[in-house]
C-alpha cells in the first residue's frame, strides 16, 4: 500500500502541534522524529536480534505504548513484529529503505496516540496479507479473530481504486470496512500520514493526486473521528503539496516568530499561572503552537500577524469542575473577549471533542490570546479521538456505561453511525458519493434540544426537515410540523445552535413526505429518505405536497357520513342555548364576535329593533360599548343546555384533512352551521367553524377530538377582538 511513498523527508518542518505532542513549556524542543533508516537496518540484523526478547527495532513503539498502557501484554507485539519483518524481508521501498520501516512508523504513530495493543498488532501486520505470502487464516490462527478482522478491513481499503471514476464505489467500500470497527480507519489514517510524510520523490502529478484525495476525504474523516493530531499534520502536508508558495511563506512567518526575543504568549502564560496559583487551582499551562494551515488561515483573516496569533494557551486540569473554576478566574482577573467563549463541555462536538474556549486581551498592547481549558482526559480524546477510547470490545467501566448511548460506543461515534445508516439507503453509488462529499465539506455542527431534554447533532444550516429525520428516521415521513423555541415554525426553518425543536407527528404511518422538503433537506439522511420514499410511491408524491385550498366545504374525498351544507339554500338556524333577559320578551341574539356558551359569564346590550346582543364579559366590544355610555342589559343562561359556538382550528395542509376533521366533529354530535378556510400560508391553514351542540358540556370533548386529527395542531374558541381592531 505504501511502497509508493518513498522520500523520508517531509515537504517541510511541521510544528509540534501538528504531531499531536503537547509542548509543556514555551521553548521546549519537540521530541525528535524517529530515525526510520536506523530502524530499517535493525530490522535486517536477523535472528540474533529477534532472539532477545523484544526486537530493538520496535523499542520506540514499546516505549510509546507503555506510556499509555503500562500493564499491556507486549507478547503480541513481539510476535507480530517478527512475522512482519520476516515476511517483508527483502522488500524495499522506492527510497531504498527496507519495507519494514513503513509498518513500524505507522504503528509508532498509533502508539503515540494511545492505541491499545490489538490495534498496534494489526498495524504491524496491515501490509502482510496484501504484499507477502502471509494469509488471513494464518493471521487469525496466530493472533485471533479480532486482529484478523482489522487486517482484513485495512487490506480491503487498499484494494480500492482511488481513481476519479471509481470514487463513489470506493468510499462506499471504505465505510463498509470501517463500519463495524473504527480502528480499521484509524490504521488507514496513520498509514496515509506516514505516506504523506514520505511523499517527496514521487512525480509531481502523483503527489497532487494523493494530496487531493487526502484533502477531500481522509482529512474530513479524521476530523469526524476526532483524531485531531493526525488531521492537523495531514492538513500541513497537503498544504505543502497543493500550495507550495503559500506554504513556504507561512513557514517563513513561523520561523521568524520563533526567532523573536519577546513572546507575548509566554508572558500571558506566566500571568495565567500566577492567577491560578493564587486561586489554589492545580493546572498545567502550556503554549500550543498553531499548525501551518491554521497560521495561514489567521493571516488571511487578520492580515499582519502579531505574536499571539501563532499559538494558543492550553490549560489542563483534573476535573470537569476545575475547567469552569479556571474560566471564572481568568474572566475575573483578566479582560475577557466575551464573544470568543464557547462551551464544548456541556455540549460536546459530534466527534467527542470537549473543551472550553475563551480569549483574553493583553493589557499592554491589546493582543488577543486564545485559551483552551480542558481536563487531561479531554485532551487525550481531543488529540486522538476514537483511537484514545481503547478496546471497543472490552466491557465498559461502570461509570461509563450510562449516559448518551451514541457517544458511549467507540465503534459507532454519532457521525459514523448516521453515515452508515444513510449510505445503506442510498439508491446508487453516485448519490452516495455526492452526499458524502457534501457531508464531509461541513466543518461545523450545531446542537439542538428536544423537549424531553435529549439533543440532536446537525450540520450548520440544517432545517426542521433534517431534525425530523435525525430524530425519527423513516418515521419522519409522518411529521406534520414543528415548534422552534415554543413557536410554530415551517419545516423549512433553518435551526440555530441551542434551539429547542418539538416535532409534531401525525398518526398515519403511511404518510408521504412533501416533495418540497427536498428543497429544505440539508443532510444526506433526510434527502435520501425522502427521495427513496417518493420513488417508491410516485403516484402519491404530487398529492402529498398539495395543501387543501379554496372554500371551507369538505372536499370531494370527504367521508360519506361527514356533514355537508345544502348547495342551494342556507341551512336553517338551529336553536342555541336559552338566554333569559330583563325585561322579558326581548329578542336575544348571541354575538358572533365572541360566541358565548354556557357557562361563560355574559352581559347584554340593546341594539336596533329591540334586539339584545349577548357577549362574553371579556369581549373587547363590551369595553368599547361601555366607553360610549351604552347601558348594559341583565342577561343569564336559561335551562337549555344547547349552545352555538365558533371554533378556530389551525393545521398543516395535507390531503383529506377537511374530511377527517368534519368527520371527527360529526362523531361528537356537532352540527356545522358554517365553515371557512383561509388560503394556505407556508403550508399552514386556518379554519373557522360555527357549530351547534346539543349540550354545552360536550364542547371540551369536541375540541379534543378536533386536536386529535392528524395535521391539526391547535383548536380554540373564537377570541374576542381587541378594541380598535
Amino acid at each position: 500500500m505504501n511502497a509508493e511513498a518513498v522520500n523520508p523527508a517531509s515537504p517541510g518542518p511541521v510544528p509540534p502541534a501538528a504531531t499531536g505532542a503537547v509542548t509543556p513549556a514555551p521553548r521546549r524542543k519537540a521530541r525528535p522524529r524517529i530515525d526510520l533508516r536506523r530502524l530499517g537496518r535493525a530490522a535486517l540484523l536477523g535472528s540474533a536480534t529477534r532472539s532477545r526478547g523484544l526486537p530493538d527495532a520496535i523499542g520506540h513503539v514499546v516505549e510509546a505504548h507503555r506510556a499509555h498502557h503500562p500493564d499491556a501484554d507486549l507478547d503480541p507485539l513481539r510476535r507480530a513484529y517478527v512475522l512482519a519483518e520476516s515476511s517483508h524481508r527483502g522488500q524495499m521501498r522506492k527510497s531504498g529503505e527496507p519495507y519494514i520501516t513503513h509498518p513500524l512508523a505507522v504503528t509508532l504513530i498509533l502508539a503515540e496516540l494511545g492505541a491499545e495493543t490489538t490495534t498496534l498488532t494489526a498495524s504491524l501486520l496491515h501490509d502482510t496479507v496484501e504484499d507477502t505470502e502471509v494469509t488471513l487464516d494464518q493471521v487469525g490462527e496466530q493472533f485471533g479473530a479480532e486482529v484478523r478482522y482489522l487486517v482484513d478491513g485495512v487490506t480491503k481499503l487498499e484494494k480500492v481504486d482511488y481513481g476519479a471514476a471509481a470514487e463513489p464505489e470506493t468510499f462506499r467500500k471504505m465505510l463498509l470496512a470501517t463500519g463495524n470497527d473504527v480502528r480499521v480507519m484509524s490504521i488507514k489514517l496513520a498509514d496515509r500520514l506516514h505516506n504523506m510524510r514520505t511523499l517527496g520523490v514521487m512525480r509531481r502529478e502523483k503527489q497532487e493526486r494523493i494530496a487531493k484525495v487526502t484533502r477531500d476525504v481522509l482529512i474530513p474523516l479524521a476530523e469526524r473521528l476526532g483524531v485531531q493530531a493526525l488531521k492537523s499534520e495531514l492538513e500541513d502536508l497537503v498544504f505543502a503539496v497543493m500550495h507550495p508558495e503559500e506554504y513556504a511563506h507561512t513557514r517563513e512567518l513561523v520561523q521568524e516568530n520563533a526567532a523573536r526575543a519577546d513572546d507575548p504568549l509566554a508572558a500571558v502564560a506566566d500571568e495565567v499561572r500566577g492567577v491560578l496559583r493564587e486561586a489554589d487551582i492545580q493546572a498545567e499551562v502550556l503554549i500550543r503552537p498553531r499548525h501551518f494551515v491554521s497560521v495561514h488561515r489567521v493571516s488571511r483573516k487578520r492580515g499582519t500577524l502579531r505574536g499571539a496569533d501563532f499559538g494558543r494557551l492550553l490549560v489542563l486540569v483534573q476535573e470537569d469542575a476545575d475547567c469552569y473554576a479556571v474560566l471564572g478566574e481568568l474572566h475575573t482577573c483578566m479582560t475577557p473577549v466575551v464573544s470568543e467563549f464557547k462551551d464544548f463541555i456541556a455540549v460536546p462536538k459530534f466527534n467527542l471533542y470537549q473543551s472550553l474556549h475563551t480569549a483574553v486581551a493583553r493589557a499592554e498592547d491589546g493582543q488577543v490570546v486564545e485559551v483552551l481549558i480542558r481536563t487531561h482526559q479531554m485532551h487525550k480524546v481531543a488529540e486522538a479521538g476514537v483511537v484514545a477510547l481503547g478496546n471497543p470490545y472490552a466491557p465498559p467501566a461502570e461509570e461509563q456505561s450510562a449516559g448518551d448511548g451514541e457517544r458511549a460506543d467507540p465503534t459507532r461515534p454519532g457521525w459514523l453511525s448516521r453515515l452508515l445508516d444513510w449510505q445503506r439507503g442510498a439508491p446508487d453509488p453516485d448519490t452516495f458519493w455526492s452526499t458524502l462529499r457534501e457531508d464531509l465539506a461541513q466543518d461545523r455542527e450545531i446542537t439542538v434540544f428536544r423537549p424531553d431534554g435529549g439533543t440532536l447533532g446537525l450540520p450548520d444550516g440544517a432545517t426542521c426537515v433534517d431534525a425530523a429525520y435525525a430524530q425519527y428516521g423513516e418515521d419522519a415521513h409522518a411529521t406534520i410540523g414543528a415548534r422552534v423555541n415554543g413557536r410554530l415554525a415551517p419545516m423549512s426553518t433553518v435551526l440555530r445552535d441551542g434551539d429547542t425543536v418539538q416535532l409534531l407527528m401525525g398518526q398515519d404511518p403511511a404518510s408521504e413526505p412533501s416533495r418540497e422538503w427536498l428543497e429544505h433537506a440539508h443532510t444526506p439522511a433526510a434527502r435520501i429518505a425522502i427521495q427513496r420514499r417518493l420513488a417508491a410511491h410516485p403516484e402519491a408524491a404530487p398529492e402529498a405536497q398539495e395543501p387543501p385550498r379554496g372554500p371551507a366545504a369538505p372536499e370531494p374525498h370527504a367521508h360519506p357520513d361527514a356533514p355537508r351544507p345544502a348547495p342551494d339554500a342556507a341551512p336553517a338556524r338551529p336553536a342555541a342555548a336559552d338566554v333569559l333577559v330583563d325585561p322579558p320578551g326581548a329578542t336575544v341574539r348571541l354575538a358572533g364576535c365572541c360566541t358565548p356558551v354556557p357557562p361563560d359569564e355574559i352581559t347584554g346590550f340593546a341594539v336596533r329593533g329591540g334586539v339584545v346582543t349577548v357577549h362574553r364579559v371579556q369581549c373587547a366590544v363590551v369595553a368599547r360599548m361601555k366607553s360610549t355610555g351604552r347601558a348594559e342589559v341583565g342577561v343569564r343562561w336559561g335551562e337549555s343546555t344547547g349552545c352555538r359556538v365558533t371554533l378556530l382550528a389551525e393545521s398543516f395542509g395535507r390531503p383529506h384533512l377537511l374530511a377527517d376533521l368534519t368527520e371527527a366533529m360529526a362523531l361528537e354530535g356537532a352540527e356545522i352551521v358554517s365553515a371557512t378556510v383561509e388560503p394556505p400560508d407556508r403550508q399552514r391553514v386556518r379554519h373557522s367553524y360555527t357549530v351547534v351542540l346539543p349540550d354545552a358540556a360536550r364542547l371540551p370533548a369536541l375540541m379534543r377530538a378536533m386536536r386529535d386529527v392528524a395535521g391539526v395542531y391547535d383548536v380554540s374558541r373564537a377570541q374576542p377582538q381587541p378594541a380598535g381592531a
